[in-house]
């Protein structure tokens, strides 16, 4: 697989890795999870920032998509927080 920039998992990663990271979005509770308007939003920035690379931010490590759909969570850029 070639280097993506500004790509989601559901872009650049193969199926299973982005099956397991839906998987594990489904089982967070309520509590936890992003609604899904707010997790859109926050996918759209993260594809708009240079610390993106195939699916994973540069800043944290984390892949965007996990990342996000935790309401808790904030961007990992402290300098330039999109979300």
């Amino acid at each position: 697989m070639t280097e993506c920039k500004r790509c989601l998992l559901l872009e650049s990663a193969g199926e299973n890795t982005l099956a397991d990271i839906r998987k594990r979005i489904e089982k967070l509770s309520d509590e936890e999870k992003t609604p899904e308007e707010i997790y859109q939003k926050r996918l759209s920035e993260c594809k708009n920032c240079d610390f993106l690379i195939s699916g994973v931010c540069m800043k944290c490590g984390c892949y965007v998509e996990f990342r996000a759909a935790f309401k808790k969570m904030k961007c990992p850029n402290a300098n330039n927080r999109r979300w």
